[in-house]
């Protein structure tokens, strides 16, 4: 008697696991709808964010007396004379001059005294480190407005030779605005290089220990290329606040000619009538430094927010 072996079912496998793969595909629909929902969101509070600049852009190339007859909903008089008018009526050059020998010696300041004294918080690890980087914060915590008439009194007591100031003393010397933006400043510095600088293997300073090298080439030559990220970021945000500053120029300084280029839009502003075409003009003029100083460094200012994000 010959036995027959039954055939193997071949047909497809049975999924037990139908409400779990249903449920998996809905969560992934809800977190598609969701992403979806907060790109849209983001879209639109950047398009809120931005208009503001890109009318003031659009206006500054239409002349004001077309603007005043067909509307500024209307599309036409395009021209660039409010752009030349601005440049030589509100005195441009001069003012971004003074804000130029004002920006970049605080700058330089800010991260040379900023790095070093990171560097010796992220080197010498002790118990008051956090104090000693609680004191450097505490000055941003404090407004502006408080410390104004005793930066008044004591810039007036300080005398300083004609050479550095016309006027013999701190006030209204560019001196005094410099040291106002290093005093500011610096404690943010601080804070970031010190986190940033904890991020160092020490092997590195160990090794350049035994080779010889002492405390300020290991902060020079060893750690301060490695924070050129870091720095190249700081550097963006220092010269984007300083040069933008308007509070201190205007309190501290009394010479009209050594006044920055934030406070030249004022030389576009009549006492009855204001060309607001010719003052969105001006406006993009004295805000495109920074753009361009973004714009130059942003691969380095990008890379230091991540690489600090990430370590």
């Amino acid at each position: 008697m010959t036995m027959t072996t039954p055939l193997a079912d071949h047909s497809a496998p049975v999924h037990r696991n139908g409400p779990r793969n249903k449920a998996a595909v809905a969560n992934r629909r809800r977190l598609s709808t969701a992403h979806a929902a907060m790109y849209l969101l983001l879209t639109a509070l950047a398009l809120l964010w931005i208009f503001p600049l890109l009318w003031a852009l659009y206006n500054s190339f239409r002349d004001y007396d077309y603007v005043l007859t067909h509307g500024y909903l209307s599309v036409g008089g395009f021209t660039l004379s409010n752009y030349t008018e601005s440049w030589e009526v509100g005195g441009i050059p001069h003012y971004f001059l003074n804000s130029m020998l004002i920006t970049i010696p605080a700058v330089l300041l800010i991260l040379f005294i900023g790095s070093m004294a990171a560097f010796v918080l992220a080197r010498f690890p002790w118990k008051f480190n956090v104090i000693m980087l609680a004191v450097f914060i505490a000055g941003n915590l404090l407004p502006q407005q408080t410390l104004l008439t005793p930066l008044f009194r004591l810039y007036n007591a300080i005398p300083l030779p004609y050479w550095m100031s016309s006027s013999g003393s701190l006030y209204d010397s560019y001196w005094g605005l410099i040291l106002v933006h290093v005093a500011f400043q610096t404690g943010f510095c601080v804070f970031v290089l010190s986190n940033y600088m904890k991020t160092v293997p020490p092997e590195l300073l160990e090794a350049a220990t035994v080779d010889g090298a002492g405390l300020f080439r290991q902060y020079w030559q060893v750690v301060l290329p490695l924070c050129r990220p870091a720095l190249a970021a700081l550097a963006t945000l220092m010269i984007t606040w300083i040069y933008n500053d308007f509070f201190w120029a205007l309190a501290l300084m009394v010479s009209g000619d050594k006044l920055p280029v934030t406070t030249a839009l004022q030389n576009l502003q009549g006492s009855f009538f204001t060309d607001t075409n010719l003052l969105a003009a001006g406006s993009v003029l004295v805000a495109l430094p920074t753009v361009l100083v973004f714009v130059a460094l942003q691969r380095h200012f990008v890379s230091g927010l991540t690489m600090g994000a990430n370590k």
